[in-house]
């Protein structure tokens, strides 16, 4: 389905089994004990389900949908879904029956034992569930394969634990809800009914050429170059970044949003990035467990349509070295049902309290989970990405400002603010120009995690991975601290005294957690170290905070992940980055043998002949030798790289599964394919382009 020109609003949600539909569809009680569900957390009975299935069913149906498929984030990293067609039980005149029962819509019965579980469930264990998360909206996709209804659901084990990242997530999310109330109660509020985290993902991704994509297997296995030498031209000139369309771009664009737009995804700004060949689409804010469903949908939309263009989209965090990777900012809010934003400081921050109570909660949570934090942007492309003077570095800091830095200055030197500082007047010296009012102080592209006017910007995600892991640790540590804080206040003689002292503690305690300057610069890593924060270079690095006795208590207090579900998880993720690591050696080794090395030295020989050829002709033949000898002596280390890879591929692989594999490929596996790399590289650079076997850099960035 292609651009039609229609409306934005004439089409926005067609495809969505959205509020307005089930309100227009569905019989008045039904709806309402939906809302009841969705609002409150009543149970849904089996009658009412009933009814919602049915006409989800016939409302599918008229949007061509045949088929109907529960769809959930497994712990793989990807989607999953299955596919069960609407027909029901034959009748005795060859016709069949369409349905879609409330026990279906509700439970899926997936085989749990072949997604990644971190030993919670054994090989012959096999059942698991998928169950409806009605709070999401369903959705018809259309593609080849025709229209299927697609349902979001959790999926859990048959023992109740979580295999996937929606469930932790909506745990989350309650108890954020929870302790947000309790604190709005303290101030006086009792007209807020709910607190709701809003998240507006900013999506970053590389497209290239599908043929030269196909020609490449480092990009098919892996979705990143293992080779490459820099083109002549990257991104020193910036001219890539916001720059026009180019046209093959615009029309895949504009279908994105077009089919986006349908399935309801408020996708709005897009533009070229730094990198060449890289873009960006952003989406406005949602609740955060439809926010995480539309990034998935924006991601599979970016893959789908890339394809139908004759083109190719790339989510690797760092598909091409020399160049800016790609991540995913995560913008994160608290709204409250009738309109609040608890993260809007007002025009004087000094004199909201309320504000600067939640401000001090979050520097505390960061400042005290800062692992958590880092390791849920963890990935091992990010590790390629993070620190390298294109994304923030592997160090977490927060970002507030001059104004809120001044503020809370002077709640920790008198306990008490005065005063906030204004942005001024921007004046730019043109008539034609007006004065604009600016803001109270600067953005940094270089922060971690960075207060943006009333909202946080995460900005360590990496581009494929889903938003769900970053919310939930948001959600948990911020209710952690909101709940500290109310225990301390709902206890307290005198509300005022005790809020200001509060107030001061924590912003004295976690201060060390703000940092306003350059993240790239060696200076900041000095004093990060001077300051005590941890500095986690890698994902194997980061693994271990999910097993601390601090990260155990405080999922558990929440109800958000139980010692075994995060002890599966860094299992997982061990698996995860021991495996990845080995496709990548093994495709790096496959590459070599079979293509790059046989061209090098094909090269050589065809260097050696024309060498002979000149010294026959009385010519000079220096350069060629020359040229020859460069060749052969990069030829030789990358045949003796290629051995010790080799060599530290069958030592990983005879390593046992987890940490000990993990941390033996970072240590080992790693290094040795960067040292095959080198000398490949150095022979591009010298080989006519002729008689290289692989598209280069040049090829895939700049030929779109």
């Amino acid at each position: 389905m292609g651009f039609t020109g229609k409306r934005i609003a004439d089409i926005f949600g067609e495809d969505v089994f959205s509020d307005s539909v089930m309100r227009e569809r569905l019989p008045k009680e039904t709806y309402r004990r939906l809302l009841r569900t969705i609002d409150l957390g009543e149970v849904l009975d089996l009658d009412t389900a009933d009814q919602i299935a049915e006409e989800m069913k016939n409302w599918a149906i008229e949007r061509g949908a045949t088929h109907y498929t529960h769809w959930f984030l497994p712990l793989t990293g990807n989607t999953a879904e299955k596919h069960d067609s609407f027909i029901s039980s034959g009748r005795f005149d060859g016709r069949v029956i369409m349905k879609l029962s409330g026990s279906e819509l509700i439970k899926g019965e997936p085989d749990a034992s072949s997604f990644p579980s971190g030993g919670l469930r054994a090989t012959f264990e096999a059942r698991g569930y998928t169950i409806w998360d009605c709070s999401s909206p369903a959705f018809v996709r259309h593609d080849e394969g025709g229209a299927t209804l697609c349902i979001p659901t959790a999926f859990c084990s048959y023992t109740g634990e979580a295999l996937d990242q929606k469930t932790p997530l909506l745990r989350s999310m309650e108890a954020i809800e929870k302790e947000t109330l309790r604190l709005l109660r303290l101030f006086g509020n009792t007209a807020s009914k709910k607190v709701i985290p809003c998240v507006g993902p900013e999506q970053e991704y590389f497209i290239i050429d599908r043929e030269k994509y196909l020609e490449r297997e480092d990009l098919i296995f892996t979705g990143r170059t293992l080779f490459g030498a820099e083109p002549p031209k990257g991104q020193e000139l910036d001219d890539h970044y916001y720059g026009t369309l180019r046209p093959r771009i615009a029309a895949y664009m504009r279908d994105v949003d077009d089919i986006l737009w349908r399935l309801g995804v408020p996708a709005k700004t897009e533009h070229n990035e730094v990198a060449p060949a890289q873009h960006e689409l952003a989406a406005v804010y949602e609740k955060a467990n439809v926010a995480v469903d539309h990034n998935q949908v924006v991601m599979q939309t970016l893959k789908r349509v890339a394809t139908r263009h004759g083109l190719r989209c790339l989510l690797h965090e760092k598909p091409f070295d020399g160049v800016n990777g790609s991540g995913k900012h995560n913008n994160w809010s608290l709204m409250t049902d009738d309109g609040i934003n608890l993260f809007d400081p007002g025009k004087t921050p000094h004199d909201n309290v309320q504000f600067l109570l939640v401000l001090a909660c979050v520097l505390r949570a960061v400042d005290r989970h800062a692992d958590l934090l880092r390791l849920s942007a963890s990935d091992i492309g990010n590790d390629r990405r993070l620190g390298g003077s294109e994304a923030p570095p592997a160090i977490i800091s927060v970002f507030l400002g001059t104004q809120l830095e001044d503020v809370l200055d002077q709640l920790v030197s008198t306990g008490y603010a005065q005063h906030s500082r204004e942005g001024g007047m921007l004046k730019t010296g043109v008539s034609v120009l007006r004065d604009l009012t600016k803001d109270a102080t600067d953005r940094n592209r270089t922060s971690p995690f960075a207060f943006t006017g009333n909202k946080f910007e995460f900005r360590m995600v990496g581009s494929r991975d889903s938003v769900a892991d970053p919310n939930t640790v948001l959600n948990t540590i911020v209710a952690e601290s909101f709940a500290d804080a109310c225990d301390v206040l709902e206890k307290a003689e005198n509300f005022e005294e005790a809020l200001h002292k509060l107030l001061r503690d924590y912003v004295t305690e976690h201060r060390r957690i703000i940092f306003n300057g350059n993240g790239y610069s060696r200076e900041w890593a000095e004093e990060a170290r001077r300051r005590g924060l941890p500095e986690i270079p890698s994902m194997v690095d980061a693994i271990p905070a999910l097993t601390t006795k601090k990260a155990e208590e405080l999922f558990a207090r929440f109800g958000v992940f139980s010692a075994a579900e995060l002890r599966a998880r860094a299992e997982i993720k061990y698996e995860i980055y021991a495996k990845d690591s080995l496709i990548e050696a093994r495709t790096m080794l496959h590459m070599a043998n079979t293509q790059l090395i046989p061209a090098m030295i094909s090269y050589a020989g065809e260097l050696a002949e024309c060498a002979v050829s000149l010294d026959k002709a009385g010519a000079d033949g220096s350069t060629v030798k020359e040229r020859l000898a460069k060749l052969t002596g990069y030829v030789r280390k990358a045949q003796e790289a290629q051995k010790r890879l080799a060599a530290v591929i069958d030592e990983a692989s005879s390593r046992p599964e987890g940490g000990d594999m993990a941390r033996f490929c970072r240590e080992a596996v790693v290094p040795a394919m960067e040292e095959l790399r080198r000398p490949v590289d150095m022979a591009e650079r010298i080989t006519k382009k002729a008689a290289w076997p692989v598209p280069t850099y040049a090829d895939l960035m700049f030929e779109v």
